[in-house]
């Protein structure tokens, strides 16, 4: 049985948040006042990785700072109303507090964006921690005490394996179920809808 506190991370993005139709509608209005085409419905195919990364691909690399600090300007008036709480998110929350658990969320998303979402939805983390991607998702996890963090993405799995915790996948985002566990996790679930279930036996252990 685990007797250490528990404290479970979570990413944010196709993992806890459906953020495809705000990130959608933002990289439409910036690619409206830049001036330069971006292919939006190609983009929320990607999401996962930091924004710079989608970035580069419609935008010279010496523009992409600046580019960046517009599109988190633009985020908050176009990305928030239309995102979604994914199935099971606020049940995910309720059964780690119900438990005496503390929650995590250590996104790529820049914190104060970040934060809006999880206000928006109701859904309130103990610790949020943004503009961490990968193993570096590990630094944030090791330094309060994670034992599990829960994504979407092969770059979650690298962050939990960084900080010596349990990779749980969600098959929500744009990693098939199949590759989520060739990339070695350590479950796949459908969403979150089955994580209390899952919760229940790690906790018996």
């Amino acid at each position: 049985m685990i007797t250490a506190p528990l404290t479970v991370g979570f990413d944010l993005d196709m993992t806890l948040i459906d953020s495809r139709p705000g990130i959608h509608a933002t990289m439409t209005e910036l690619s409206r006042v830049t001036g330069r085409y971006i292919d939006a419905d190609a983009a929320v195919t990607r999401l996962g990785p930091p924004l710079e990364e989608e970035l580069v691909r419609w935008f010279p690399a010496e523009e992409v700072a600046a580019v960046g600090d517009r599109y988190r300007e633009l985020y908050p008036e176009f990305a928030i109303e239309p995102t979604t709480a994914l199935p099971g998110a606020a049940e995910a929350f309720a059964a780690i507090h119900d438990r005496g658990g503390k929650v995590m969320v250590v996104t790529a998303k820049y914190g104060p964006n970040a934060a809006l979402h999880l206000d928006h939805l109701g859904l309130a983390p103990d610790v949020l921690v943004g503009w961490h991607w990968g193993p570096k998702k590990g630094e944030a996890l090791r330094e309060h005490g994670a034992s599990v963090y829960v994504g979407d993405h092969i770059g979650d799995i690298q962050g939990a394996r960084a900080a010596g915790a349990v990779a749980v996948s969600v098959a929500t985002g744009p990693i098939s179920a199949a590759d989520l566990a060739a990339a070695g996790t350590d479950v796949v679930l459908t969403d979150l809808r089955g994580f209390p279930a899952w919760l229940d036996g790690y906790l018996a252990a």
